[in-house]
């Protein structure tokens, strides 16, 4: 406990209280104001709100170099990238959960912004927890590094697994066990009452999904934003704007997924690179522009790799 209240005494109690305000205001502003009917997000809409979510994460972090250095600065702009890079794989899980499930295209907003607000909460105490733990037994950097390194191996490598089977989920099989679940959904609620009997309804079942899988790529997200910063302020305000940018981010690319294969690819490299950087840290300084110019050149390059290089016809692949 005095490790966790240590990583939040790295700023005063106003500044994490106005961050948090002013994300609740927006995110009521969202769901109360622009989502209060279900509807179909077009391209226009998801890319008007990617923008309003990167400016105001491109805003505040003008504010971190402002008021607290351009060493800080850099480290919030670096972390939001790498957030941002790995929520593209998050994406694509959205799409296989909703595909699985048959979830409507205007149902959806709603389950992502729920399943959002959970991962705040759960980002939150792990990256607390995580800097306090680093400031205390440092030998925990290298134990991140190695994993990231693994994590970027392992996803540059092919996969055949793209199938989502809920009755893997532990936390699905368990809350069957104790909750009746509705064989349809009722308009996009997650509970219902079904033959005089109060059960979830299968979109329940569907953000429970979305949580768990949470979990894992948080896993990922953890020792990768430790790599850049062990400011708690910095490492957390990067991460919130990158998952509040999410919802917008899948509606943006769920049609043009295909566009962008490469792109793992380069989050592979940014995964490996950045393990390598937390490894090496003790002998050899890479600064944060370093950090900086790494991770752009890869991301540039990969998305232009995407665009420029065809995708091989499935009989060509024969």
């Amino acid at each position: 406990m005095f490790m966790f209240l240590a990583a939040i005494d790295a700023m005063p109690l106003w500044a994490w209280g106005t961050f948090f305000l002013f994300i609740t205001a927006m995110l009521a502003l969202d769901l109360g104001v622009f989502q209060r009917d279900s509807h179909v997000v077009s391209m226009k809409e998801a890319l008007g709100w990617c923008a309003v979510w990167g400016t105001l994460a491109l805003a505040f972090g003008g504010g971190v170099w402002h008021f607290r250095g351009p060493e800080l600065g850099q480290q919030f702009l670096a972390s939001y990238l790498i957030e941002l890079c790995l929520s593209v794989d998050n994406v694509f899980v959205f799409i296989l959960v909703f595909g699985y499930f048959k979830v409507a295209s205007k149902y959806q907003h709603r389950v992502l912004f729920w399943g959002i607000i959970g991962a705040v909460v759960m980002r939150a105490v792990f990256i607390l927890v995580g800097v306090s733990v680093i400031a205390r037994f440092h030998w925990v950097l290298y134990i991140f590094g190695a994993f990231l390194v693994y994590t970027g191996v392992k996803m540059a490598l092919p996969s055949k697994d793209t199938e989502v089977d809920p009755e893997h989920n532990a936390a699905v099989r368990l809350f069957r066990r104790f909750f009746p679940v509705a064989p349809a959904n009722d308009h996009g609620h997650f509970f219902t009452v079904h033959h005089g009997r109060r059960m979830a309804t299968p979109m329940f079942i569907v953000l429970i999904v979305i949580e768990t899988t949470d979990v894992v790529f948080a896993l990922d997200s953890l020792p990768a934003v430790l790599a850049i910063t062990k400011d708690s302020f910095v490492a957390l305000t990067s991460n919130i704007f990158a998952i509040l940018g999410l919802r917008s981010l899948y509606f943006a690319l769920s049609g043009i997924m295909g566009l962008f294969r490469f792109l793992k690819v380069g989050l592979s490299v940014i995964l490996v690179f950045i393990g390598v950087k937390m490894l090496i840290e003790h002998w050899v300084k890479i600064t944060t522009g370093t950090s900086l110019l790494v991770i752009g050149a890869v991301l540039t390059t990969s998305v232009l790799m995407s665009w420029l290089i065809p995708a091989r016809s499935p009989e060509a692949k024969k």
